[in-house]
């Protein structure tokens, strides 16, 4: 084979994919789906909450939204095409834990934003990241579902000879609305014995002098309040 055919048949490839999108289509997709990407990403920074942000995520939200772009460009109305990237992507395998359920809704939106992109549906990726992002931070700037008093982890170590039946039973009727022993566990070598309670504090309970009076009961042994666990990796 000559280089003059060589040249022609890679001229043919190219005007066939012209047929499907120009390089026009390319560009548009891969810069619109970046910039509201970016958009996407800066509302899951403002609306996130707890201690497990992750720079790395949210970069990667720009990059799905791009290749998911770039892939349904590649697909456009070709079944055969569509077939074999989901034979392709079906080898891929991931092993990274969702530590927030909303993670999965901003991944799910950021490929919805790529999609459109990619299908040449400009205008609706453009208004569905506005609407979208604003709902979302509309729904975390309202509190919307919040309950009017967060379940709180009540973590209390008490000498192993001492019974955690109802041992602190009067100090949780006075400033707790409801508990609930969830874990008991032996430390320090069974010395002490670790109880992990779930409860609901009263609006107005003292908090300090709630934990002075555990104190008080478990003979000054360890007593850990952790608020917000649901935000919390323990």
């Amino acid at each position: 084979m000559d280089i003059q055919s060589t040249v022609n048949n890679f001229l043919d490839a190219l005007q066939v994919s012209a047929d499907t999108f120009t390089l026009q289509d390319v560009v548009l997709t891969i810069v619109l789906s970046f910039v509201l990407s970016l958009i996407i990403g800066w509302v899951y920074k403002i609306t996130h909450r707890g201690v497990a942000y992750s720079q790395s995520y949210v970069q990667t939200l720009v990059l799905l939204a791009m290749v998911v772009g770039i892939i349904m460009l590649i697909i456009g109305s070709n079944i055969a095409r569509a077939f074999t990237l989901v034979g392709a992507l079906s080898i891929v395998r991931f092993r990274n834990a969702i530590k927030e359920t909303r993670d999965v809704g901003f991944i799910f939106f950021a490929m919805a934003i790529g999609m459109a992109c990619g299908t040449r549906f400009y205008a609706l990726a453009i208004v569905s990241t506005i609407v979208i992002g604003f709902l979302v931070w509309f729904m975390v700037r309202s509190d919307f579902f919040a309950k009017d008093a967060a379940v709180q982890l009540l973590k209390v170590r008490i000498p192993a000879d001492m019974d955690p039946a109802s041992l602190f039973d009067d100090v949780f009727r006075r400033y707790a609305n409801r508990w609930e022993l969830v874990a008991m566990e032996t430390v320090q070598a069974g010395t002490l014995t670790e109880l992990v309670y779930t409860m609901e504090l009263k609006g107005r309970a003292d908090v300090q002098a709630f934990l002075q009076e555990i104190g008080r009961l478990n003979q000054n042994n360890k007593v850990v309040l952790i608020t917000g666990q649901q935000e919390t990796d323990l």
